[in-house]
């Protein structure tokens, strides 16, 4: 497990050119071509999971299903997201199609939230980007849609993360940059949105 640092940045449309620009200059390199991501997040009758998020509370975690829809051969990721007092760190494991299903039909029990349920399914666009030990990411044509519902919403705002070891400093980078950092996830914001929480 390898504890890692996360900053978050929210970018609007009109900014999106701007910021790139920014990049540019400051020599950040791409990384691999953009692509798809689907996720599908897990949640507990009490919507525990949202509420810990919203709260900040530690140790809290995320349970979701990410696959990228475009890909010709689709894989499938049961992934934990996890912010501990030490960090955050995330467990990803490759499954099959079928366990998928299974989990998306009947859930998946965790020790700490239950019995968990699918709730909200997340899709965007996503850019990858590095500069020296800090990945960047930009995530674009968020839309959130209630798990097996056709309630759908989409997010007008651009996610900018940046990812790093947890012994490296960001403020480097971004700090001659006028940037908004924020606390976001896209699970809480997606249940927001919808008038679901």
């Amino acid at each position: 497990m390898s504890f890692r640092i996360e900053k978050k940045i929210f970018i609007k449309k009109e900014q999106l050119l701007e910021f790139k620009k920014f990049l540019l200059e400051k020599k950040v390199k791409k990384l691999h071509d953009s692509r798809k991501i689907e996720s599908v997040y897990f949640e507990n009758r009490f919507n525990q999971v949202f509420f810990d998020s919203m709260e900040g509370l530690c140790p809290r975690k995320k349970i979701r299903v990410r696959t990228y829809p475009e890909v010709k051969i689709k894989k499938f990721y049961l992934e934990y997201k996890i912010s501990s007092v030490e960090g955050r760190y995330k467990i990803n494991n490759q499954i099959s199609n079928e366990y998928c299903n299974k989990l998306l039909i009947n859930g998946i029990f965790d020790k700490k939230y239950g019995s968990c349920l699918p709730k909200l399914t997340v899709n965007y666009n996503r850019e990858y980007l590095k500069k020296n030990d800090v990945r960047i990411t930009i995530d674009t044509e968020i839309e959130y849609n209630l798990f097996n519902s056709l309630i759908k919403k989409k997010d007008p705002n651009i996610i900018v993360e940046l990812k790093t070891n947890i012994d490296k400093n960001l403020d480097e980078l971004f700090e001659s940059y006028p940037f908004q950092e924020t606390r976001f996830s896209k699970y809480c914001n997606g249940l927001q949105l919808l008038n679901v929480n």
